[in-house]
């Protein structure tokens, strides 16, 4: 199976080191590259930043467990997603931005590829795993900072990113599609 990861900020990072046992191939894509303040809260260190994330996580993931990750170092527009994404059997939204989602969301839609999305609250008091039947996009920008920027959230990043593994795996190994609701208070499928 050939799943795409879009987006390896703080949901994406974590989430790739949880699916690494998984029999699947994965793909990650991101443009962006790896700052200071990202690793606070993102599975990327200090001795990569500068680097583009792909290449973070592509050169971690291998040191650390031998995992092979192919990497797209894009932006993904409206004018390279169907090229980018087509070779999917999976694709996992871990975007932070609607732009981006509803390019994801489109494609999905119209190429019939299941797609499951995360999404974090920017204060921490919400996550969400859903496929993309049960997804309604945000298009309300989200007050206060980002939830990777000083690691204030980090416990339930890794909360939020263990059970989208958790619905991944239910997915590969079972075909069944399992949706959360998380808060710091606990989790319940929906």
């Amino acid at each position: 199976m050939n799943v795409t990861i879009v987006g390896v900020g703080a949901l994406g990072s974590h989430l790739i080191q949880f699916i690494r046992n998984e029999e699947i191939n994965i793909t990650i894509i991101d443009f962006d590259r790896v700052e200071k303040t990202n690793t606070m809260s993102q599975f990327h260190s200090v001795k990569t930043v500068g680097k583009s994330k792909v290449q973070s996580m592509q050169q971690s993931m291998k040191f650390m467990f031998g995992t092979k990750l192919n990497i797209i170092p894009h932006k993904l527009t409206s004018d390279n997603v169907d090229m980018l994404l087509k070779k999917s059997d999976l694709i996992i939204d871990c975007l932070d931005n609607a732009e981006a989602r509803l390019l994801v969301q489109n494609y999905v839609r119209q190429n019939n590829v299941p797609c499951l999305h995360g999404g974090l609250a920017a204060n921490g008091e919400f996550g969400q795993i859903m496929w993309d039947q049960h997804f309604k996009i945000d298009h309300e920008p989200s007050a206060g900072a980002a939830t990777c920027e000083n690691g204030e959230h980090l416990a339930f990043i890794a909360i939020v990113s263990s059970f989208f593994a958790q619905s991944v795996h239910e997915f590969i190994v079972n075909n069944r599609m399992v949706n959360y609701q998380i808060s710091p208070a606990g989790a319940i499928k929906v």
